[in-house]
């Protein structure tokens, strides 16, 4: 068992995931923003459905991944200033972190890095006196 007074190394794990998660949805916006479908495969714009599947829904999967990065964020700084509501924060990271893998989950190691840190709160238990 952790005998800290706060949840130092499930915050610490979630807020290195969650940012990793924000840079990997902001680079996938980037990159269909100035290249578009184009050079993207062996083939091209033709694999993976033409010009609906790589270039509609990835706009919509990277906006999923940055909401779910920065609400990982939140809950990681949460549980560093509210160490007493831990289970609340932990939950919200280990949900979000699996949602962003909607979006590629930022490299994936970071969503297994919320994950977890998620799971790290949830079993986190505070010293007792």
């Amino acid at each position: 068992m952790n005998t800290q007074t706060r949840p130092s190394t499930a915050s610490t794990l979630s807020l290195i995931g969650g940012i990793f998660i924000v840079l990997g949805s902001v680079l996938s916006f980037l990159m269909y923003s100035f290249w578009g479908t184009w050079g993207w495969g062996m083939m091209g714009p033709w694999m993976m459905g033409g010009y609906s599947f790589p270039y509609g829904y990835t706009w919509g999967f990277s906006l999923v991944a940055l909401i779910a990065g920065l609400i990982v964020i939140v809950g990681a700084i949460m549980l560093q200033t509210r160490p007493a509501e831990h289970m609340l924060w932990g939950i919200l990271v280990l949900i979000f972190s699996i949602v962003s893998f909607v979006g590629m989950g930022g490299f994936v190691i970071s969503a297994l890095l919320g994950i977890a840190g998620g799971a790290l709160a949830l079993s986190w238990r505070p010293r007792s006196a």
